[in-house]
């Protein structure tokens, strides 16, 4: 039986539930084997044999090939883990988080530092910026 998903409707966001949880597990479970450096030798030195050795679906070993971290949260990579792929090609968190949303390094540090997107458009869809359609107003009782 599936669950009542209501933030389904956010622009531009994926929930990492269970459902994305039991999609990415393997894509996942093999970033987690990065954190040990002979790990991340063996696929510095041939990316493709070593994501072959996993039982991934490859989608989810092209979006690695291609450094594509939001293919792969869309094929329900976690970005805890998916981090580890940055570290293991020398980049920081925020180089990683500015090729997600297009921006280069800097543009992403001097957008956080200002207080980070501006929320208008990445509401609920529906919204008008003053209830969210899923939740009543915090007092209220029906």
């Amino acid at each position: 039986m599936a669950l009542d998903k209501p933030y389904r409707d956010i622009p531009g966001t994926t929930i990492f539930d269970t459902d994305e949880s039991r999609k990415g597990y393997w894509l996942n479970q093999f970033c987690y084997s990065l954190m040990k450096p002979e790990n991340r030798a063996r696929f510095k030195a041939d990316e493709r044999a070593v994501l072959d050795e996993w039982p991934m679906t490859e989608a989810q070993k092209q979006a690695v090939l291609a450094r594509d971290l939001n293919a792969c949260i869309a094929e329900g990579g976690n970005i805890y883990f998916l981090a580890r792929i940055g570290a293991t090609d020398g980049k920081s968190f925020q180089q990683m988080a500015g090729s997600m949303t297009g921006m280069s390094e800097e543009e992403y540090r001097a957008m956080m530092i200002g207080g980070g997107r501006s929320p208008d458009g990445n509401r609920r869809l529906g919204e008008d910026g003053n209830a969210q359609p899923h939740r009543q107003p915090q007092g209220s009782r029906s």
